[in-house]
């Protein structure tokens, strides 16, 4: 049962499937292991960015494809549950009309940029996607009377996932189950379902396909396989992925706009997470959104408090300030690249895999053979 949820694409690294084990185990009781508000509002980012970094692989590891419009698709999703909200009211029904709204305009989106790019060459489908995502957001900050401009949307959610509500009257554990913990755990379920979906996607013949087509999409047309029509509906269902997330961060922060979800910096952190982590993994996702996250929530203060402990020495000081936390993360992230060029995931199967065969190796060679232990006939 458990081999079908994932698809028979298990870790095939110890260190990696303990990792693995561990970050599941410490968001799904993550509520229950911390106290206040950051450690919570972590977690929650960090179930988002699994699932919007777990889609753009789809695109970029398994089926070849640099597109810099996903973004875009994460802003929809997010823009679709705010307008919703804000000018319905905070009820299911207004709240559903926004999820399929969004996810129906980015499958849309994505379908007619798949249809009419994607048979252009890598370089021109890159910056035909750049170009729709920055008109897109240029979009999104001028309409003011309806995403709310510059400014974003701030709206309520339905009674259940406000902080207000309480749905246990005796605390769980020493935690008061309220609403905010409800909407956390309704992000990270769906973003589990999401994952668990697009691992099943990528192990189907399907994702075969995609890989086929990533590596000689030449041959894979010779083959009979219709190339583009792969390509976009590889893009459908990344961007339904994407606008998904987009639609769990808006839940979660009740505030969209358009530097949460359509900043290109947000598209920089998506590419670095498939990196870090590994393209055409989808646990790289897990591993590069969770460093990723984590880097970015908590190295301003750590370097803070270098900084404090480095304050006789000038120089020191200055290179530790919380103000040069982005140095530090570009010094990380080239560090990763050059010691896991294939990233943290690759790195792990391999070195895992090196060890297996180096182990089946030394095990036939203290075999007893035939001519090294037969005695001579009399």
């Amino acid at each position: 049962m458990f081999g079908r949820v994932l698809s028979g694409d298990y870790p095939r690294s110890p260190i990696l499937t303990g990792a693995l084990l561990l970050i599941l185990f410490v968001l799904a009781f993550a509520p229950f292991l911390f106290t206040g508000a950051q450690p919570l509002n972590v977690a929650a980012k960090i179930c988002v960015f699994i699932l919007l970094v777990a889609s753009y692989d789809l695109l970029l590891g398994y089926t070849g494809i640099v597109s810099f419009a996903h973004t875009m698709f994460f802003g929809i999703g997010g823009y679709g549950a705010a307008i919703a909200l804000s000018r319905l009211g905070p009820s299911w029904a207004a709240l559903a009309l926004g999820i399929v709204a969004a996810i129906a305009v980015a499958g849309t989106l994505a379908l007619l940029i798949g249809l009419f790019s994607l048979r252009v060459r890598a370089i021109f489908f890159a910056m035909i996607t750049l170009a729709v995502a920055t008109a897109f957001l240029v979009l999104a900050s001028q309409l003011s009377g309806f995403t709310g401009g510059e400014d974003g949307l701030n709206y309520t959610v339905p009674e259940l996932l406000r902080p207000s509500f309480r749905l246990f009257a005796e605390p769980i554990f020493g935690t008061i189950v309220n609403g905010r913990i409800v909407t956390y755990y309704i992000v990270f379920f769906i973003a589990l379902a999401g994952f668990l979906l697009l691992l099943r996607v990528v192990n189907s013949p399907f994702g075969s396909v995609l890989q086929a087509i990533r590596e000689n999409e030449f041959r894979a047309e010779a083959l009979g396989y219709p190339v583009v029509v792969y390509r976009s509906f590889a893009s459908v269902v990344s961007a339904v992925m994407a606008a998904l997330a987009g639609i769990l961060l808006a839940l979660w922060l009740r505030y969209t706009g358009p530097d949460t979800t359509l900043s290109f910096a947000i598209m920089i952190d998506v590419l670095l997470m498939v990196v870090i982590g590994g393209m055409g993994t989808l646990y790289g996702a897990v591993i590069g959104a969770t460093l990723m996250t984590i880097a970015e929530s908590y190295l301003p203060a750590i370097m803070g408090s270098l900084g404090k402990v480095g304050a006789g020495i000038p120089f020191l000081s200055t290179l530790l300030s919380a103000d040069r936390w982005l140095l530090w993360l570009g010094i990380l992230f080239i560090l990763s690249v050059y010691f896991f060029p294939t990233g943290i995931v690759g790195k792990l199967r391999a070195h895992w895999q090196n060890k297996r065969h180096g182990t089946a190796q030394r095990q036939d060679s203290s075999t007893p053979g035939d001519s090294g232990n037969t005695r001579p006939s009399n």
